[in-house]
């Protein structure tokens, strides 16, 4: 009577966390669409490029950072097609902890590196010389909007831009060729062995995006309060620190939605969680690069947003994790 009585309560705590998400509705609004926009962003992006390589180019800018937008929204996403041939750490190869993206760009410079005439070429230069951070050198660091010869300069910045456009491609390929089917067939296959597993997948791409924006997006520049760090902020040439911290705040958003799409509990509870982290940010608009982190109350304004970032994390292990049925233990950077 008591075994039957425990398989009784296991069928229903199964049951009960079955209704809490949907990996089809998860794929079609959340990951397709995500990687769609990137492709599509990146392949706008290219054609700025092959238009007009001049680093100031309006269009040229508005292109990278559109498709960088793109790219920060799903950037939690890292499995699956992303991974494949290191596709994410082409597109996104930061934080540069030895400066290897300058250096790389300036050998290839110096030299003329023929490597830049083909994709395929291309594609097997160091991953510090692709993406969207070397980008960024090439339209708005000093060194390289004005390096000589100018012709291999805007060459390059084609190289780079193509690159971006067909690892951008290539992922989204991956998904809509493959990838989407394993997610929606988890228990019929060996990459995921049950319907759990698929959702721990993708609750581990919440969290772990969440730890990459607290402790890297807004620690590293943050550093310690005698020796602070702005200028290891991401993307601080173009002034993109805190824009990244809210596109990637608003991607995991949308998936954490979608994950306790049928306990309105939940959800209010992360949303009111989220809502509180998007008004800091508000609150450091006049601050995009976190330089102001070099000035107690600038930084304690970084501090406040990086606590708010913090109490979604501790959310998602209280209330999230268990409606998933992931367990206490479970550990987002292994996956399991």
């Amino acid at each position: 009577m008591l075994r039957t009585f425990l398989s009784g309560l296991a069928l229903i705590a199964s049951a009960a966390t079955a209704q809490a998400y949907d990996i089809a509705t998860i794929v079609d609004r959340h990951i397709l669409p995500g990687y769609e926009s990137l492709a599509l962003r990146a392949a706008d992006l290219d054609t700025a490029a092959q238009a007009d390589c001049s680093a100031d180019s309006h269009d040229l800018r508005a292109a990278w950072n559109a498709a960088f937008d793109a790219w920060v929204r799903v950037s939690h996403l890292r499995f699956g097609p992303s991974e494949d041939a290191d596709r994410a750490f082409a597109l996104a190869f930061w934080p540069d902890t030895r400066g290897f993206t300058p250096r790389e760009l300036a050998t290839l410079i110096e030299t003329e590196d023929p490597v830049i005439e083909t994709q395929d070429a291309f594609s097997h230069v160091s991953i510090a010389a692709r993406g969207f951070y070397a980008m960024e050198f090439l339209l708005y660091d000093a060194q390289f909007t004005t390096a000589e010869p100018d012709a291999y300069r805007c060459a390059l910045v084609r190289a780079v831009a193509r690159d971006i456009e067909a690892n951008a491609q290539a992922i989204l390929d991956g998904w809509q060729d493959a990838y989407a089917d394993v997610m929606l067939t988890a228990g019929e296959n060996d990459t995921f062995r049950s319907r759990e597993e698929a959702a721990q997948r993708l609750f581990g791409a919440v969290v772990s995006g969440l730890q990459f924006t607290s402790d890297t997006r807004l620690g590293r520049p943050l550093g310690t309060f005698d020796r602070p760090r702005p200028t290891r902020a991401e993307a601080r040439r173009s002034g993109r620190a805190l824009r990244n911290v809210v596109l990637s705040l608003e991607g995991t958003r949308q998936l954490v939605r979608l994950l306790a799409e049928d306990s309105e509990a939940v959800t209010d509870t992360l949303d009111a969680a989220y809502d509180r982290a998007f008004e800091q940010a508000k609150a450091l608009e006049d601050d995009p690069a976190f330089a102001g982190v070099d000035d107690p109350q600038g930084r304690l304004q970084v501090e406040i947003l990086q606590q708010n970032v913090d109490r979604i994390r501790t959310l998602l292990g209280t209330d999230l994790g268990p409606l998933l049925g992931v367990g206490a233990g479970f550990n987002a950077m292994d996956g399991d």
